[in-house]
């Protein structure tokens, strides 16, 4: 169950056309770079056609007249004021011959809760963080850097991470209002990743950086016809990303391709010293992520968790049967299994996010937010009241149930550590992988954007995110199909460090389906 329909339990046919053959929506009918490719950025950069510089030109007119105006989907929650004049700098690199490699010059949003230095600010979509000085990036934002990408912009996102409180609805933060579904306005982005999945969607950036604690990453990916990726934990570095917990907070990428996913993930995969989880990462070399294996289909062995299909409608399930035909098109072998202990997977879920909030956010408080008076989650919920406009819809339950949590050092902690991790890896996936020697488990990523709903919040539906976050292990998800013209996803998840794996046969599956393709803006869907 993905980590916002978790929380609020607990408070109380045949394959698609080619996107290429979709007609054009009015607003992208003069966009020359709609559904462009890192590898044709690169080569329209290196042939001479365009600049990086004007690919932040044209995304920045873009975000003007598709997120601040036309549809509005307050995606974008600020733009980098120092993108140009970075992005010059990076095309007189490339002339003089200094490209750093595929994504050099490629503009990249990153979600409002990751650390950047500079004149941004880093505020988790909360107005107690804005203006706050961020004394340097997060390790994921500085590898982006160095690989050469340029930071467009900050995404708006569910006000931090929708860990706040109950009757949340996703992508509503107090700094940046409400994120729209670019495939039907009044529809969920679902989140917490809410800005970046919308904002790649509608192609108002070439790339985007998201994070995840239980489908923060996924979720909107899902609802936005988008190749979203939750690695490992500790594939990607979690410094400088405001924190839930250390047991399964990561960021990763959110593309229009898994081969820009990959590229993506490939640029932030590295050691980090500053988080001893990236250590364990050297199993996986980044080489692997640039080079995905051809037709990985072929052969493979795939679980289809048939307990994870259960309460999604007939339509969603129609779109999920048209994708297991398509992998077996592809040549792979299908093995229909329940998960082992899913119920049990996520029981102790929000008791292990509140013991590790209480315990990660002080930390992260002290070094990239040392201006502020904010100290502690105590802080941040005495600040809440002091400014009631920040709870106007909803509370800060979660983050009074993290302050009323003792150390982590607490037997009760350490008991739901234990217990989630257990039903999740030992029990759960790897013991469906090894009981029918499989390379990977499908579901449903999720059911198709629900109506906001400002007032109730977001709605229960079904979702197959939990496991793969519990256990730390990678998940990827990319695009199976619409319902009503809302895009749905299909989910690959497996054991630890199998990125390359889930991402190739990801990659077969796309190119034989092909089911991406850019909104329309409609008010509703049809």
């Amino acid at each position: 169950m993905q980590r916002r329909h978790f929380l609020q339990a607990t408070a109380a046919g045949g394959l698609a056309a080619t996107a290429a053959a979709a007609p054009r929506a009015p607003l992208d009918a003069n966009f020359e770079w709609l559904e462009a490719s890192v590898a044709d950025l690169a080569r329209a950069m290196d042939d001479g056609r365009t600049t990086s510089a004007k690919l932040v030109e044209a995304y920045a007119a873009r975000i003007a007249a598709i997120d601040a105006a036309g549809p509005t989907l307050k995606s974008v929650i600020e733009l980098n004021p120092d993108a140009p004049a970075i992005a010059e700098r990076l095309d007189r690199d490339r002339a003089a011959g200094g490209r750093r490699g595929p994504l050099h010059g490629i503009p990249v949003i990153v979600k409002d809760n990751i650390a950047t230095a500079g004149r941004m600010s880093t505020s988790a979509g909360s107005p107690a963080l804005v203006g706050v000085a961020v004394p340097r990036d997060a390790d994921c934002v500085a590898a982006l850097r160095e690989a050469g990408a340029v930071v467009l912009g900050k995404a708006n996102l569910s006000e931090w991470a929708n860990f706040r409180g109950r009757n949340s609805s996703s992508g509503w933060s107090t700094r940046g209002g409400q994120t729209r579904n670019p495939y039907a306005l009044d529809r969920s982005p679902s989140g917490s990743s809410s800005g970046t999945g919308s904002a790649v969607a509608a192609n108002l950036c070439a790339i985007g950086l998201g994070t995840e604690t239980d489908g923060s990453i996924t979720s909107p990916s899902s609802v936005a016809a988008l190749v979203g990726v939750k690695p490992t934990v500790g594939l990607v570095s979690r410094d400088g990303i405001v924190p839930i917990t250390v047991s399964q907070d990561t960021a990763g990428p959110m593309c229009r391709s898994v081969a820009d996913a990959a590229l993506m993930l490939a640029a932030m995969a590295r050691v980090d010293a500053r988080d001893p989880a990236t250590r364990a990462r050297g199993r996986l070399a980044a080489d692997a992520l640039r080079t995905l294996a051809p037709d990985a289909l072929r052969g493979a062995r795939i679980g289809v968790a048939v307990n994870m299909v259960e309460g999604h409608t007939v339509a969603t399930a129609g779109c999920f049967e048209r994708a297991l035909d398509a992998l077996k098109e592809g040549g792979a072998t299908l093995v229909r299994a329940p998960l082992p202990h899913l119920e049990k997977i996520g029981e102790r879920e929000l008791s292990l996010l509140a013991y590790e909030m209480r315990d990660a956010l002080p930390r992260y408080l002290a070094e990239f937010a040392a201006g502020s008076p904010l100290r502690s989650v105590a802080d941040v919920i005495a600040w809440n009241k002091a400014h009631p406009e920040t709870l106007a819809l909803f509370g800060q339950e979660w983050f009074e149930a993290s302050a009323a949590k003792g150390p982590l050092t607490s037997p009760d902690y350490r008991a739901a550590l234990a217990h989630g991790r257990r039903h999740a890896r030992a029990l759960g996936i790897d013991a469906m992988l090894r009981a029918h020697r499989l390379d990977a488990i499908v579901a449903p990523t999720g059911a198709p954007a629900w109506l906001i709903d400002p007032v109730n919040g977001d709605a229960n539906l079904p979702a197959a995110t939990t496991p793969a976050a519990v256990a730390g292990y990678p998940h990827v998800t990319v695009p199976m199909g619409q319902v009503n013209g809302l895009p749905v996803g299909l989910s690959l998840f497996s054991t630890a460090w199998q990125e390359p794996k889930l991402l190739a046969l990801a990659l077969h599956f796309e190119q034989l389906t092909r089911h991406r393709a850019p909104p329309a803006y409609r008010p509703t869907s049809t």
